[in-house]
């Protein structure tokens, strides 16, 4: 009898690509389709899992391609206002149409609608960068120049990049309803009022995160017609849904449509690759072996197994050597220990909303008191009182 299994590679038999091999040595990057020489620029933006490539790809001795790069602040200042965090100061651009959107801004001249947000301490910060600037802006006009000098070094990238990797994280989001722009965060969270003829909650579609995707990857290439571009999903779960269903049910959907979302880009232009970090990281054999005790943030162990796929397959000359330690674990190089003793630094503006119903818990506000709409019910159970159990004050965080 003949049987079309019979012939295939070992990578594409469970058994032998994921059950006989031991947990720290599977490695699922198959063909991929570039290499990275010393000499391309890479760029980066994404979500928070974008920045262990860039520090990674730095410590290599490649090269990071960071026009906004802060070169003359001292070095706490730098990190601090997130310098070098991504190839331009962005903050967390969590979703395919905030990427979609900036390059509108920066290589075509759209121009967004949400006015600068004032915090609390009466400071201004940019809507769509909203924690960039740590002691805020003066004024409303000191944001909108330094949103001009921004968009001119994402510019350069855009049309700089040999290289541009993209994280894709989440498909909850929050618009501004008169022209349809995301913002990375709820207003209110950090600063500004929610108010709800102006903002609207969204989770974007398998078909809207997949069309988005294909229209500026397009654009892109269009610009720059010889960039390469390199897709990932983020591992890490939401911390918070909006939607009236259990967080964990929220986040398979968001990684499903995402993941979706970058093999069908794959299949439609050459000139894109996916790195299967989210499936390094998530696969059942690691028994959430690479989660740090919140079950949430991805641990050394789990960077370090993604880091050695990701430069054995994409870096010229990448090395494939595995330190093995105690039990059968990878034993951390010394490059990445330096990365894990500054793991604290990676920027994750969606923290900011488990901190913001910290608040709540401990000063006694609700969200309808800070703007909010009252959510709707799930089971006669309020999704403050879901979200308090959740992020209780025994939850860790970092």
């Amino acid at each position: 009898m003949s049987n079309p299994y019979r012939d295939v590679p070992d990578h594409q038999l469970w058994r032998r690509a994921v059950s006989r091999v031991e947990p720290h040595r599977i490695d699922p990057v198959v063909a991929p389709s570039f290499r990275i020489t010393p000499q391309m620029k890479l760029a980066t933006a994404g979500s928070c899992f974008a920045q262990h490539i860039s520090r990674r790809i730095s410590e290599l001795g490649f090269r990071y391609f960071v026009p906004e790069d802060g070169a003359d602040l001292p070095e706490p200042e730098r990190a601090a206002r997130q310098f070098g965090v991504f190839s331009a100061r962005f903050g967390n651009l969590y979703t395919v149409q905030q990427l979609g959107q900036i390059f509108d801004e920066a290589v075509e001249g759209r121009a967004l609608a949400e006015p600068a947000w004032q915090r609390p301490d009466g400071r201004y910060v940019d809507p769509y960068r909203p924690q960039v600037e740590p002691t805020g802006y003066d004024s409303p006009e000191a944001v909108a120049a330094a949103r001009r000098d921004h968009l001119a070094a994402v510019r350069e990238m855009f049309l700089g990049a040999d290289v541009f990797v993209f994280t894709l994280g989440l498909t909850e989001a929050w618009r501004v309803r008169g022209d349809g722009s995301v913002l990375p965060l709820a207003p209110g969270v950090v600063a500004g009022s929610f108010d709800p003829a102006r903002h609207e909650f969204h989770n974007f579609s398998v078909a809207e995160t997949s069309a988005a995707l294909s229209d500026v990857l397009t654009r892109l290439r269009a610009v720059n017609p010889g960039v390469r571009v390199l897709l990932t999903v983020s591992p890490v779960p939401l911390i918070a849904t909006y939607e009236p269903r259990h967080v964990l049910t929220s986040t398979c959907y968001s990684k499903a449509v995402l993941r979706v979302a970058a093999q069908e880009a794959c299949e439609r232009f050459e000139f894109v690759d996916y790195f299967p970090s989210f499936e390094i990281i998530t696969a059942s054999a690691t028994g959430g072996l690479y989660y740090e005790a919140d079950r949430r943030e991805v641990n050394r162990l789990g960077v370090a197994h993604a880091m050695r796929c990701f430069v054995a397959a994409y870096t010229e000359g990448g090395a494939t050597e595995v330190h093995s330690g105690p039990e059968g674990l990878p034993m951390p190089t010394e490059a990445e220990r330096r990365a894990d003793a500054s793991a604290a630094a990676i920027i994750c503006d969606e923290e900011a909303i488990a901190e913001g119903i910290e608040m709540e818990i401990d000063t006694g506000q609700t969200r309808e008191s800070r703007g909010f709409p009252a959510p709707p019910r799930q089971r006669g159970e309020g999704r403050l009182a879901a979200l308090r159990a959740l992020f209780g004050r025994g939850a860790s965080r970092r």
